[in-house]
Formats: structure tokens, C-alpha cells, sequence
């Protein structure tokens, strides 16, 4: 494809040069500059795109680019040269040369057959039959028969007929020169071509600042008001809105300004009369004329201070006065004519157009006309703010007094003062503008700051100006300049000390000599106010730099002041290298408001961390500690200037927004040393309460990816060094250190810490009275002494916050999926916490084996009294009397109806929250009659197809679903047609239309004998007919990617098919679709261009449009079909009398539509029947009777330019009229659902799936059945834990769902199951008195106990820790009644634990325990064929069960259970065991199997029982993505205030200042429980001895951290 170098040899550079002039030479290379920047090579794919243009097709534009010398590397700017020259203006001989360099082999001495036919097969897709007369006389041919057979065929090939048939349809320069739309504006209004072009850059600016987009009102009002008093401010908007559309374009600005500024008095009378006519009927009525007349007075007062008769008159009397002289209808009314005659000598009517006068230049950006005239407009305007005086809150600029005397000069600026009142700078004095008769000092205890410098631009000011940037309007406190380049804001501007030079001739004493003409003066020059910082670190602030204090500026001496507005208007007419602006504050002694000099200038350090070693093994637990012999290194990053009037909170927000930090991941310090800091975590002091001063040093401490604060870690690894000072704090409000991503840790223990009897019992120590070292499935106490140790410290009340290394420590140990850093579950750690503190402190040493029976028919309360005792029996501990329930399991086989029912504990209920089964849509319809488009909204199943869309759509909207197309726009075209049969996706590359098209008539075949009727047609319903010079040599379809649309196969053109994404299979030979696609297109018009067709290049805009075509169609059809759905967007002509002259530029009137339609390929950008090589952008179809072939491609609305920039509204474009559906479907999709509901649902029957048969004991056999969970026993402390994390569809997701729950008085009572009352009786189960010892298993009888088995374990423990079992995880096979309940998360080898959880990492140290998880759904497919196996075969199924599993990962802590006889007898533990605890209220645990009977009594459990109520107490909540995101905690303290716990940050707060929306896991407390109950009586005990516990910590510890 091509040689490595020119084949164009024959064509030198210097010849090339001799053939273009030196205009076109510099404009190729500015092109060529402004496309390759400082390179001297064109890449390919600019070559393609900015020389050749997309319609080449990719390989033709390969062979040029080849051909012309491109590489790799690129195309040289010579080497291009030449090619253009030779393609624009070469002779024939040079060309057929050229052609031939194209096919010849690497000598270039001649031309191969194969080679010829292979590239034409490559560039045309056939080889021509006249090709055979070439090489009639062998295989190769030289250049001479070559050229004598090539100049006699011409049309052979493309490129024969392109450079050789005589046409030429691409030139090296474009001579056609259509006037601009500015130049069109200017031509019609009084503005100059760069007036309009210097306001529509402030234009885009004031744009931009509107909320929705639009020019409107809401934006408009903040701009003008003040000075224009509100009451005015809509009868202004209305002026310049004249086609009340409520948004000013920029026609009807260009047009206003003009009128109200730059025309006659008349005209400029007549745009006043606009804004008091708000009824815009044409007349002044009497209330108008009043409104008026107050209006007119409040601006007199605000601008002058001159005494006239009207100010003492009554309203009613003027009106009178007014209508009697001038109202010529004598109908009670002012016509226009009337208001004129009446103005023209009225001072309120003259005042007013001068207050317009400055606002439109001012504020909207017009440049006057004259000096004079600005030198009128900025005194005027400082005149009026002196009248104010200063007012807090607001910003003046500091300008250098020399420029300011020579801009006044220029301007002829009246030199009399302009006093300010009151006092501003100096207590009781006074300052005047332009004078400096009487210079005021300023002492230095006058400065201050304010908002003004904090803003969240990126802009700052800075010396060099030297490029151009574009100032961003700001109509609040502080300055916003943005850095877009090409606005007013232009630092290109620089002050010229030459062109000033003739202003005045100095003596040698410095005396003015003479006195010249004044030139203007230059850009403005700050930089002699400032001093030059030693300190070379970015600048956070917008506050130009630090004035100087020596010699000490004086105000009418050194600088003046400005207010903001003023500022900007020089500016933009100006320019500046520094901009000094200074807020004005309240003084906090004399509340005086003041101009503040001088702000606070604060040095802002951040950190360096030391690199950390990389950890292996378990010492990677502890979290991100740097090494304590490296400490953190802080450097000066930034300074910045502030009040000393601002907060924390607020200098904390601006600095989050300037570095695009979020607030909650930074912090500020004091720096006071290098081991003292001050942490500044209360927001609400200002800097002067704190007594910080110039150039003090504050921490911006920024979180560690891992969430650990970096001053936090290295106080930890420094703790030795560095003396803690300890801050007397509330009880239980300390926080905890982040170690790394332990926020899911810390979350959990301020749970569990706010739990106040659990609390109570660790910090009076009873748990060292308790300690169970011995549990095999323990942790040797370790897990409940680091855990006691903890909450005396968290409620030691001496610390801000603590580090919970020992704890982290101990946990990583023991349960090495909390290894590491990565995010985890707060509920599994939640789980894991409370199961180690239970068999830590477990009262049972020795677990008994006990028997599980099937309930077979037995009444309820007897099956859950038996469960409750065999699970004391084996768990009694400070956690199990605590958060203990008991759950109800009931399988009904649907078989034969046979009912199992288990009774399972819980240690909190895992309540699954509803999936969103259901997607929102919001979608658009497009109607063909041109009304604005309707957006309906509906919920869809997530499996949904386009077809149930489609049906759905149609009963709102009205269509039929054979009218409704669906379609994906982006970049204003269709790039896909979704087909009926495919899921609707919501992430699409475009977004989702519906489009109405006509309804389908009889299908006309695409090879109709219409074909033949018009054969001489261009076209023929999308088919080429041959033409004159074979440019078409057989007919092919133009696609259009529609459905239903013939797949194209020409070989002449460079075709996209319709298939996107796999949405368009091929559908050859289908029936004529009846409508065709419309595309928006202007014309963009560049002075920098290589060839002719470039010069003007198509851009797509809008919303694309379905337009009906049939065969029937005529042009002047399509025109009237695409008009009436584009005359919404075209601007109305405003009413005749209401008209202004601007109109008439728009040449679109004079035409019967204002816009041209052409017919294009799909892309919009080239022409649907030329061959590529006229770079035809479209062929136009002209507005007339005949009939419209057009086939499968594509149009255009080619928009006049005059038309596009007067009358089209792309406001109008976004309007869209919302169905009431949208509403309804946004609110089902965001409702929230309350905790009854997910608690409804949770015990709701539900049918078990095909995949989760029940083996039926009756059948013997695996049967369907339904289950139903229910609530049998609650504990004194419920934990709730909302499940959001689960596994659908492969994949975890994220439940948003909000769901609402009571802080007080949470009655679960009705879930629970009712209970017989007539069974309620109390006495005994067994008759054996005071314990159970008399009670007796006999020995051999089939025992069902739980083991828990890890892969490469040697023994298998045949325990289980109760803390397993919560609302969804019992440890009963699938299937089983105990078995999990289903919640939309299903996987076969994880049902759901965590997205976090990870069976690679889940019980395969040999030797080490690991403990269960907490909240899994595990479900074991053959456990209860196994089970029920072993019932029948006794002890033989035991090993086959420990193998099998052995062999599988038990995911997610759900342990099966085992079936093993007991060779021996069991003795019950002691203590009584009362019916009432099986059929009573069901509402508490009681203190049952308790550590002694003597600790509660049966009146206080009964008591207990009867008050079922909680209260909230403590809420975990997780915000952010799943595998990710960050937990906090809310928790009720005992004095009654809750407290917000993130990480080492503890703050009370409101109670409605809680984040309920993202709670996780709730924590509610029975009311009325004493906490005294709960604590056991350690009288006679002995304390476990932990010194050797300590010890054996230290030792393992310290080998990491160093710590003492």
C-alpha cells in the first residue's frame, strides 16, 4: 500500500511553491501549525481527518497518505505541499504520472498486473473490464502504454476519475465569501462587527452562571439587581425578551443593547417604554403608569441627591398630571407616542436611561463608544455606590494609583471628589474617588477578609499575562474568574510603557513640563502595591498577593478602590496582570464595617509519609503504623490569605473545594512544633478567637487510601516520643483510630460499646471472674481481655480518641480474612466480635452432646422449650443472655402436607431488603406533529424486552406499538435501533427515544417496478442508476442503520452498515421502512484549511427526527413534515408594533422555510449519492411538486446561518413536558419501605425452587415445599441487620433502599408467633427440683450436635458456637426447616456473607481455629439425605460426613450439623426449665440456665416478658460502593445525646442530624431492662489470672510495632 517515500519525485517542493501564492503558503502552514503544534510531521489520522475529510474512504485515504511520503512516523509539511498541489493544480501528464507511481513496483519502472488488480480490489472492490486492453501485450506494462491506455479510460477507476475525467471537484483554496452573522448584525443594528463579537463572549459568559441552561429570568434578576431595583428587574427582562419565550438569546440582547444604548433618543425611549409595559399590550394603563412613577422616584433617590417637585407630590396626582397632558386617546391610557413626548423633557424618564445606560455597559458587557462615555459611566456608577458606603459581605478592588490617573486622563474624568458616607477605611472619615487632596492613611489594625478570597475556581492571578483566559461572571461575595481561553478577560493586554511615553515630559525635579494628548493607557499594573513573597508555594486564594506595609500605602496616594463591577468592566475593557481585591467586614469591636488590607497569610504544610516496608503474614493486621523511626515529614505545600473574621468550618470548605478533597478526608492542624499539634475540630471559631496570625503554619491533613489519618498513625508509632495529652472528654465519646480500613471494625465496636449492659459488665471487670481459656473453639480469652481492656478506655473519659491496636491485632489473629487493608463487613466482624466474647466467657466448660429431634407432630412450645434447653445447655454467657433469640422453621412438604418445624437461636435478625426487581425508565416521545416532546416514566422487570416497553409505552402515551420506534441519539444522530426481541438496557452509549412513525401501509418491495418508472431519476427509492461517465456502474442501496432498512452493497461508496453492538442483523430483500431520519447540521466555517471541502465543515446538532417518506412523498411533503416538527425550536416574529430593526438580517424571512434539505449518509457529514471524490456534502432537494426518492438515506436540515443564529432556540430543544408517570414511577422506585414491611416479608410462607427440593421424611423422597420463618423468643437487645450487600445474577450489588424504622418504642410483637394460652401453665418439665441432675439420657441414643470443619484440619469439633445462628443462617441443611431463607441472593457455592468474604480465605490454617462467620445463607445440598442417612446407619455416617466436608469450603460460617450417638449419659445443667418459657409471651430471653437461679427471679423474668417494646440506641451505616464506601456510627449516649463515631472523630449531633437513609444494622434495646440484672455475682470467685495473657501479647506484639 504505498512506498516509504513520496512517489510524487517527479514534482519538486520548489516547484510546488512557484504554483501557490504566499497568502495560500501561510495559510497551509498555520493550518498545519494549529493541527501538528511544534512538530514537523502530520500524523495519519490527522492527515484523514483534517486534510482529506472523513468521507475518504479509510483505505483510499491510506494510498494517498502513503503515496504522498507519510510514515509512521508521519508526513512531512513539504512532502504535503507537494501532494496538494499536484491533487488541486497538477496537469494531466503529472497526474497519470502520479496514478501510475500509485501501482508500480518499487523501481517505479513499471506496473504489475496482480499488484494493479489487488489494490484496485483493495480501493474500488473490482477490477475494471477495460483493465485486459492495458495488458493485452504481457504482465507488465511500462509508463508510456500505461498513460496511452489511462488517458483513453479515464473512467476505469476511482482515481482515474477523479484526477483525470476533467472535473474538478476539490480546490486548494475556497474563493466563495458569505457574510458572517456578525458581520449580517452589524450591517442592521448600530453595533460594530467586534462589538458583537466581544458580547457574545461576555454573552456565553453571564450564560453560564444560569442554573438550567437558559438566559432566563432567575439568572438575569442577580446580574442587573442592583442598581436596577427588583421591581424593575422583570419589566427589563421582558425588554430584552422579545419573544416571550423567557430567555434571552443572543440576537435579543445584541438587539436590546443596541436600542437601549447606541440608537436615538427615540429608540432608546422606546425600549424604557418596553420595560414598564408588563402586560405588553401596546399602552401604559393608569396601574402601569403608577408603578412607573414609583419606580422612577426610587431611582432618582438611589442616583441623585437633587431636590425635585415630584417628591413631594402625591402618586395619584403625577399619574393625573401625566394622562391629562399627554394621553392623546383620552381613553385613561399612554400610547407609545404619548410616553415619547413625555420623556423627552422629564428628568425621572432621563435618569432612568442613564441608569440603563451604565448597566449595559457594566454588567452586560457593551464596550463604549467613546472615552467620555466611559469615563461617564464609571463616575456615575461610583457616584451611586458612595451613597451606599461600604456594605459587609461585598468586594472592592485595589487598582495602582498611576494607572488610575492616567485612565482618568484618557477619559477626561472629572477631578472633583466623590465622597463615600460613612466612614469605611477610617473610623468617623471619610474617602474620596480621584482625589488625592486629602490622603488618608490606613492603620494595620484595620484589615480583615472575607469570603472574597475563597473561591472554587482554579484561576488565580499571577504576573505573567502573556496568555489569554476568559473571565467567569460571579454575582456573589467572592471572584470567580475561570480559566476558559477567549473571553474578556484577555492578560494579552499587557501595559505598554511606550505607547504612554507621550503623555507628559518630566523635569528633572519631576515636575510636569507638558502636557500632550492622553493615550489610553495599557493593562492594569498592580504589581507595584505588592511585595514580593520570599515564600514560593502555590497560592490557594484569590486575593493577588500581600500589600505592602513599608512604606505604607495611602488611599488617594498609592491606589484608589473600586467596588466589583466596576472592576470587571475595566478589566474586560482593560485587561490586568494582578487583581487585588479586598471584602469588607463587620469589625467585631465597633461593628463598623471596614475594607480589609491586610488578611490573615497562613503557611499551609502537608505530609510526606515515610515509605513503609512491605509486611507479610499476620503482622500486615496492624494496620498502616509507619515505622516509629521514621517520622512523618511535613513540607510548605500552599499558602493562602483569609479573614480573621472566618471560621474554621468555612477556610476547611474552601480549601476541601480548591483541592478537591471531599470535607470528610481532610483535616487542619495547628503546628505549633514538631510534636505539638493542635487539632482545629471546632468549626465554629474565627480565626481571631484563635489567635492566629501572619504566616502561621497549619496541617492539611489528608486520609490515607486505607482511610488512616497519616498524623494519627505516626502519633501511634511515636506514642513513646510524643506526650499525649489527655482531654477530659465525655464517657463512651471517644473515637477510634482508623489503622486501615478498619472503619468496618470501629463501626461495629461502638456498637457493641454503646450496648450499656455489656459495657457495665466489662468495665466493673467481672469478665476477668469469667474468662473460659479452655474452649476449644475459644480464643483463650484473648478476644474478651483486649475487648474489656478497649471499653474502659473508650469510657475512661480522658481521651479524644483511642487506637485499637491490641483488639485489631487479636481479631486478625484469630480470623485472618480481616487481614489486610481491604474494606470488609461490618456486620461479619460484628458477628465475629460477638462470638468470640460468647466463647470467651462462655460459663460451660464442658459442652454436652444433645439431642436434635425432628418435631413430628409435637405442639410448638414443647419443640422450642426443648431447643432453648439444649442450647443453654451448651452456651450460657453474658452474650447469650443478651442478644439470644429464638427463631421458627416450618417446611410443609406440598406432597403430602407433612409439617417439620426446628427451633433455631439467633443473635440478630438478617432481614434481606427488597431487590429492585423493577428498573426506571424515563423515556421521551417524539410525536410527528411537532408538540413538545412528552417524558413518561415506567417500571420495568429487570428482564424486560423492548416488546413489553413497547406495550407499556403505548397505553400512556396513545401511540400504537407499531408507531412507537425506539432509538439510542448520541451526538445528535441515531447510532442504534434496538430490536423488539432484546432486554432493555439502561446503560446505553446514547440515550433512549421513542420516536412516532407513521403507521405501516402495504409494503412496497425495495425492487418495485418504481425503479424502472423513474429510471431517470438520480435516484430511484435507494437505488443508482448508471450515469453518463460510469460513476455508479450498477445500482447499490444507501444505508441508513434504521430497522428494516436494505443492507448496503455498493462498491463506489465508502458504506456503513446499520449494525451497532449487534443490534442490526442483516434483513436483506425487507419492505420499505416509510420514513426516513433527519439530522440537524450547521456549517462551520474555518480560515485555516488544506483543501477547499474542509474550509466549511458540517457539525451535527439537535434532536434528530423521524420525517414519513414514502414512495408517494413529494419534496415540498418533506419540507412541510420537517417544518412542523422543527417550528417549536424557530424563535416566533414578535408582534408587529412590538418589532425592532433587527429583524431584517434575517435573511430566512425572505425564504418559505430557513433551512435547506440535502440528502446525506447516515453520519450526517457526506452525500448519500456523490461519489466520495466530489466531496459533495449533500445533494440539495429542492422544495417542489415532484416526487421524493430518497430511499434508505439519510437528510439533512441544512439551517441558514442568518436563520440559526436569529431564530433557532437551542434552549428550546431541552423543554420537555414531564406525564405525571414519571413522578409516580420516581416515587415507587424511591419510596421507602418501613422495618414492618422487611420484617413482613422476612416471615412471609414462601415456595422452595426446584433447585432447593425437601427431602420429605414421609415421602422419602425430595419433594417441593413451602417454608415459613417466624419470630419465638427476642432478646433484651435485638440487632437488626439490613442486608444490603447480595448476590443477583452473578454479581454483588448494593441495595440503596431506604427503610424506615422507630427510634422509640418498636413493638415487634406482632411477628411473633401466638402463642396457646391454654397451655400456659407454670410447672416444672421435670420434677428433679432445683436442677436437672436427676434427668437422664440414656445411653447409645442418636444425638444431633454441630461440628464445624475446616480443609487440612486433623480433628473435627464436634461443637458449634451459638453466636452462628442468626435470622437467615441456621445450621441445618437447604432444605431443612431451619434452613436459610431465601432473599434474592443465590449462588451455589456462596449464598451471600460479604462481596468482601472470600473462600480462598476461610479456614485452611492447619491448627488454627476459625471462627464462623455471622449473616451467611450456606446451604449444603446433600447434608439432609446424609443426615437422614445416619439416622438409619447410627455412627457409620459420621466419617462420611467429615469427609465430605473435609472436602468442600464451608463459606460464610454456616456449619452443618452431625448426627452421632452418644455412648454415655449426659447429666442437664441445673436449674428449672417452665412452660411458660415455651408458650408464654415469648418476648425475652428471661435469665434462664442463667450462672444461678438466685440471680433473677421469676417475677422480674415474667415482668420482662410483658414489655416486648425497644428503643434505638445505636445504628451502624454504611455510605458509599459496595467494596468500599465508609462506615459511621450513631449511638446514644447514657446522658441521653447522641453522638456521631466516625473513625477517631466522635461529635454529638441533633437527633434529626442522623443519617438514617444508609442504615446497616440497627440496635434497639427492651425497655425497662436493669442492667444490674445482667451482671453475675462474683462473691467467692477468683479472678482469672491474665499477667501471662499480657505477656504472651507484648511479646508477639511488640515484634511489630515497638511499642511500650
Amino acid at each position: 500500500m504505498g512506498a516509504k517515500e513520496s512517489r510524487i519525485g517527479f514534482l519538486s517542493y520548489e516547484e510546488a511553491l512557484r504554483r501557490v501564492t504566499d497568502v495560500e503558503l501561510k495559510r497551509l502552514k498555520d493550518a498545519f501549525k494549529r493541527t501538528c503544534g511544534l512538530s514537523y510531521y502530520m500524523s495519519q489520522h490527522c492527515f484523514i481527518r483534517e486534510v482529506l475529510g472523513d468521507g475518504v474512504p479509510p483505505k483510499v485515504a491510506e494510498v494517498i497518505y502513503c503515496s504522498f511520503g507519510g510514515t509512521s512516523k508521519g508526513l512531512h509539511f513539504n512532502n504535503l505541499i507537494v501532494g496538494l498541489v499536484l491533487l488541486t493544480r497538477g496537469k494531466d501528464e503529472e497526474k497519470a504520472k502520479y496514478i501510475f507511481s500509485l501501482f508500480s513496483s518499487e523501481s517505479g519502472s513499471y506496473v504489475v498486473r496482480e499488484e494493479m488488480e489487488r489494490m484496485l480490489h483493495v480501493v474500488d472492490g473490482k477490477v475494471p473490464d477495460t483493465l485486459r486492453k492495458c495488458f493485452s501485450e504481457g504482465e507488465k506494462v511500462n509508463y508510456e502504454k500505461f498513460r496511452n491506455w489511462l488517458l483513453l479510460n479515464k473512467d476505469a477507476f476511482t482515481f482515474s476519475r477523479w484526477l483525470l475525467s476533467g472535473g474538478v471537484y476539490v480546490t486548494l483554496t475556497d474563493d466563495s465569501d458569505t457574510p458572517t452573522f456578525y458581520q449580517t448584525l452589524a450591517g442592521v443594528t448600530h453595533l460594530e462587527e467586534s462589538d458583537i463579537i466581544d458580547l457574545e463572549k461576555r454573552y456565553w459568559l453571564l450564560k453560564a452562571q444560569s442554573r438550567t441552561g437558559r438566559f432566563d429570568l432567575e439568572t438575569f434578576g442577580p446580574l442587573v439587581s442592583p442598581p436596577i431595583r427588583p421591581s424593575l428587574s422583570e419589566g427589563l427582562f421582558n425588554a430584552f425578551d422579545e419573544n416571550r419565550d423567557n430567555h434571552i438569546d443572543f440576537k435579543e440582547i445584541s438587539c436590546g443593547l443596541s436600542a437601549c444604548c447606541r440608537g436615538p433618543l427615540a429608540e432608546r425611549q422606546k425600549f424604557c417604554f418596553k420595560v414598564f409595559d408588563v402586560d405588553r399590550d401596546g399602552v401604559l394603563s393608569r396601574v402601569e403608569l403608577k408603578d412607573m412613577v414609583v419606580a422612577l422616584l426610587e431611582v432618582w433617590k438611589d442616583n441623585r441627591t437633587d431636590d425635585i417637585p415630584e417628591l413631594h407630590m402625591d402618586l395619584s396626582d403625577i399619574v393625573e398630571r401625566i394622562l391629562n397632558a399627554h394621553d392623546t386617546t383620552k381613553v385613561g391610557h399612554l400610547t407609545l407616542e404619548d410616553y415619547q413626548i413625555w420623556s423627552v423633557k422629564n428628568v425621572l424618564a432621563n435618569e432612568f436611561l442613564n441608569l440603563l445606560f451604565q448597566v449595559c455597559h457594566i454588567v452586560l458587557g457593551l464596550r463604549p463608544a467613546t472615552p467620555e462615555e466611559e469615563g461617564q459611566i464609571i463616575r456615575g456608577w461610583l457616584e451611586r455606590e458612595s451613597r451606599y458606603g461600604l456594605q459587609p459581605g461585598h468586594n472592592w478592588f485595589i487598582i495602582s494609583m498611576q494607572w488610575w490617573q492616567q485612565w482618568k486622563e484618557y477619559v477626561k474624568y472629572d477631578a472633583s471628589p466623590v465622597v463615600i458616607e460613612p466612614s469605611s477605611v477610617l473610623n468617623g472619615g471619610k474617602f474620596s474617588f480621584g482625589t488625592a487632596a486629602h490622603p488618608i492613611e490606613h492603620g494595620e489594625d484595620r484589615i480583615s477578609n472575607n469570603l472574597g478570597y475563597m473561591n472554587t475556581t482554579e484561576e488565580k492571578y499571577s504576573d505573567n499575562i502573556s496568555s489569554a483566559s476568559e473571565a467567569s461572571e460571579s454575582t456573589g461575595s467572592g471572584f470567580l474568574y475561570s480559566g476558559t481561553p477567549g473571553a474578556d478577560m484577555c492578560f494579552a493586554r499587557q501595559h505598554n510603557t511606550s505607547d504612554n511615553n507621550n503623555q507628559c515630559l518630566l523635569g528633572a525635579n519631576g515636575n510636569i513640563l507638558l502636557h500632550l494628548n492622553p493615550q489610553k493607557p495599557g493593562a492594569i499594573d498592580n504589581q507595584p502595591l505588592v511585595t514580593q513573597e520570599p515564600v514560593k508555594a502555590t497560592s490557594l486564594t484569590l486575593e493577588g498577593g500581600r500589600l505592602k506595609r513599608t512604606p505604607q500605602l495611602i488611599h488617594g496616594r498609592d491606589y484608589e478602590m473600586v467596588p466589583e463591577p466596576v472592576w470587571r468592566a475595566l478589566y474586560h475593557w482593560y485587561g490586568s496582570n494582578l487583581a487585588l481585591p479586598r471584602p469588607v467586614i463587620k469589625n467585631s469591636k465597633t461593628d463598623i464595617p471596614e475594607l480589609e488590607l491586610f488578611p490573615r497569610y497562613l503557611l499551609f504544610l502537608r505530609q510526606q509519609p515515610a515509605t513503609r516496608t512491605q509486611q507479610s503474614n499476620i503482622w500486615v493486621n496492624m494496620g498502616n503504623v509507619p515505622s516509629p523511626n521514621a517520622p512523618l515529614k511535613r513540607v510548605l505545600a500552599y499558602t493562602g490569605c483569609f479573614s480573621r473574621m472566618q471560621t474554621i468550618k468555612e477556610i476547611h470548605e474552601y480549601l476541601s473545594q480548591r483541592l478537591r478533597i471531599k470535607e470528610e478526608d481532610m483535616r487542619l492542624w495547628l503546628y505549633n512544633s514538631e510534636n505539638y499539634l493542635t487539632l482545629l475540630d471546632d468549626e465554629d471559631h474565627r480565626l481571631e478567637y484563635l489567635k492566629i496570625q501572619d504566616e502561621q503554619h497549619l496541617v492539611i491533613e489528608v486520609r490515607n487510601k486505607d482511610m488512616s489519618w497519616p498524623e494519627e498513625m505516626s502519633f501511634i508509632a511515636n506514642s513513646s516520643k510524643i506526650d499525649r495529652h489527655k482531654v477530659p472528654t465525655e464517657k463512651g465519646a471517644t473515637g477510634l483510630s482508623n489503622l486501615g480500613n478498619t472503619c468496618f471494625m470501629n463501626s461495629s465496636i461502638q456498637c457493641v460499646s454503646n450496648t450499656q449492659p455489656l459495657t457495665q459488665y466489662f468495665i466493673s471487670g467481672r469478665h476477668l471472674y469469667e474468662l473460659n481459656r479452655t474452649n476449644p473453639i475459644g480464643m483463650k480469652g484473648h478476644m474478651a481481655k483486649c475487648y474489656g481492656d478497649l471499653v474502659q478506655e473508650l469510657w475512661s473519659g480522658t481521651q479524644k480518641n483511642v487506637a485499637p491496636l491490641k483488639l485489631r491485632w487479636t481479631i486478625a489473629k484469630y480470623a485472618p480474612r480481616f487481614n489486610g487493608f481491604q474494606q470488609q463487613d461490618s456486620q461479619e466482624l460484628l458477628a465475629f466480635l460477638l462470638d468470640g466474647l460468647h466463647e470467651d466467657l462462655n460459663r460451660v466448660h464442658e459442652k454436652p452432646y444433645v439431642e436434635l429431634k425432628d418435631s413430628d407432630g409435637r405442639p410448638d412450645w414443647e419443640v422450642a422449650a426443648e431447643a432453648w434447653d439444649n442450647h443453654l445447655r451448651r452456651n450460657r454467657s453474658i452474650v447469650v443472655d443478651l442478644f439470644h433469640g429464638q427463631l421458627r422453621s416450618q417446611v410443609k412438604c406440598k406432597t403430602c402436607g407433612h409439617i417439620s418445624v426446628r427451633f433455631d437461636p439467633f443473635n440478630f435478625l438478617s432481614l434481606p431488603l427488597p431487590m429492585d426487581s423493577y428498573m426506571h425508565l424515563e423515556i421521551t416521545v417524539i410525536k410527528l406533529d411537532g408538540t413538545t416532546p412528552i417524558r413518561y416514566g415506567l417500571r420495568l422487570n429487570m428482564d424486560e424486552k423492548y416488546t413489553g416497553l413497547k406495550k407499556q409505552l403505548s397505553d400512556l402515551c396513545g401511540l400504537k406499538s407499531e408507531q412507537i420506534l425506539f432509538a439510542e441519539v448520541h451526538s445528535s444522530n441515531i447510532k442504534n435501533f434496538p430490536q423488539d426481541n432484546q432486554k432493555v438496557r439502561l446503560s446505553v452509549s446514547g440515550f433512549l427515544c421513542a420516536f412516532e412513525i407513521p403507521i405501516p401501509a402495504s409494503p412496497v418491495s425495495a425492487c418495485s417496478p418504481i425503479q424502472t418508472d423513474c429510471s431517470s431519476s438520480p435516484s430511484t427509492n435507494g437505488l443508482f442508476t448508471l450515469t453518463t461517465n460510469g460513476d455508479l456502474p450498477r445500482p447499490i442501496f444507501i444505508p441508513n442503520g434504521m430497522p428494516n432498512t436494505v443492507v448496503p452493497c455498493g462498491t463506489e461508496k465508502n458504506v456503513t452498515n446499520g449494525i451497532v453492538n449487534g443490534h442490526m442483523p442483516p434483513l436483506p430483500d425487507d419492505p420499505f421502512t416509510g420514513y426516513i431520519i433527519a439530522v440537524h447540521r450547521k456549517m462551520m466555517r474555518t480560515e485555516l484549511y488544506f483543501l477547499s471541502s474542509q474550509k466549511n465543515r458540517p457539525s451535527l446538532f439537535g434532536m434528530p427526527l423521524i420525517v414519513p417518506c414514502t414512495v408517494h412523498t413529494r419534496k415540498k411533503d418533506l419540507y412541510d413534515a420537517v417544518w412542523i416538527q422543527v417550528s417549536r425550536l424557530a424563535s416566533p416574529l414578535p408582534p408587529q408594533e412590538a418589532s425592532n430593526h433587527a429583524q431584517d438580517c434575517d435573511d430566512s424571512m425572505g425564504y418559505q422555510y430557513p433551512f435547506t434539505l440535502r440528502v446525506v449518509q447516515k453520519d450526517g457529514n457526506s452525500c448519500a449519492w456523490c461519489p466520495w471524490y466530489r466531496f459533495c456534502r449533500g445533494c440539495k432537494i429542492d422544495c417542489g411538486e415532484d416526487r421524493a426518492f430518497i430511499g434508505n438515506a439519510c437528510i439533512a436540515v441544512d439551517w441558514d446561518p442568518t436563520a440559526l443564529h436569529l431564530r433557532y432556540q437551542t434552549s428550546q430543544e431541552r423543554v420537555v413536558e414531564e406525564h405525571e408517570s414519571v413522578e409516580q414511577s420516581r416515587r415507587a422506585q424511591a419510596e421507602p419501605i418501613n422495618l414492618d414491611s422487611c420484617l413482613r416479608a422476612f416471615t412471609s410462607e414462601e415456595e422452595l425452587g426446584e433447585n432447593e427440593m425437601y427431602y420429605c421424611s414421609k415421602c422419602k423422597t425430595h419433594c417441593l415445599a413451602t417454608k415459613k420463618l417466624d419470630l419465638w423468643r427476642l432478646p433484651p437487645i435485638l440487632i437488626i441487620h439490613l442486608k444490603r450487600f447480595q448476590f443477583v445474577n452473578g454479581r454483588w450489588i448494593k441495595s440503596q433502599k431506604i427503610v424506615k424504622f422507630p427510634r422509640e418504642s418498636f413493638d415487634p410483637s406482632a411477628f411473633l408467633v401466638p402463642r396457646d394460652p391454654t397451655l400456659c401453665q407454670h410447672k416444672p418439665l421435670t420434677p428433679q427440683g432445683d436442677d436437672f441432675s436427676e434427668l437422664r439420657i440414656p445411653a447409645g441414643d442418636v444425638k444431633k450436635v454441630d461440628i464445624q470443619s475446616s480443609a487440612g484440619e486433623e480433628d473435627v469439633l464436634l461443637s458449634k458456637s451459638p453466636s452462628s445462628l442468626s435470622a437467615n443462617v441456621t445450621s441445618s441443611p437447604k432444605g431443612s426447616p431451619s434452613s436459610s431463607r431465601k432473599s434474592g441472593a443465590s449462588c451455589p457455592s456462596s449464598k451471600n456473607s460479604s462481596p468482601n468474604s472470600s473462600p480462598r480465605t476461610l479456614g485452611r490454617n492447619k491448627g488454627r481455629l476459625r471462627l464462623p462467620q455471622i449473616g451467611s445463607k450456606n446451604k449444603l445440598s446433600n447434608s439432609k439425605e446424609n443426615l437422614d442417612t445416619s439416622k438409619e446407619n447410627g455412627a457409620g455416617q459420621i466419617c462420611e460426613l467429615a469427609d465430605t466436608l473435609n472436602r468442600r469450603h464451608v463459606l460464610g460460617g454456616s456449619q452443618p450439623e452431625l448426627v452421632t450417638p452418644l455412648d454415655h449419659e449426659i447429666t442437664l445443667a441445673n436449674g428449672f426449665l417452665y412452660e411458660h418459657e415455651a408458650c408464654g409471651n415469648g418476648y425475652s430471653n428471661g435469665q434462664l440456665g442463667n450462672h444461678s437461679e438466685e440471680d433473677s427471679t421469676d417475677d422480674q423474668r415474667e415482668e420482662t416478658h410483658s414489655k416486648p417494646i425497644y428503643n434505638l440506641y445505636a445504628i451502624s451505616c454504611h455510605s458509599g460502593i459496595l467494596g468500599g464506601g465508609h462506615y459511621v456510627t450513631y449511638a446514644k449516649n447514657p446522658n441521653c445525646k447522641w453522638y456521631c463515631y466516625n473513625d477517631s472523630s466522635c461529635k454529638e449531633l441533633h437527633p434529626d442530624e442522623i443519617d438514617t437513609d444508609s442504615a446497616y444494622i440497627l440496635f434497639y434495646e427492651q425497655q425497662g431492662i436493669d442492667c444490674a440484672q445482667f451482671l453475675p455475682k462474683t462473691d467467692g470467685k477468683k479472678m482469672a489470672d491474665t499477667s501471662s495473657m499480657d505477656e504472651d501479647f507484648e511479646s508477639d506484639y511488640k515484634k511489630y510495632c515497638v511499642l511500650q
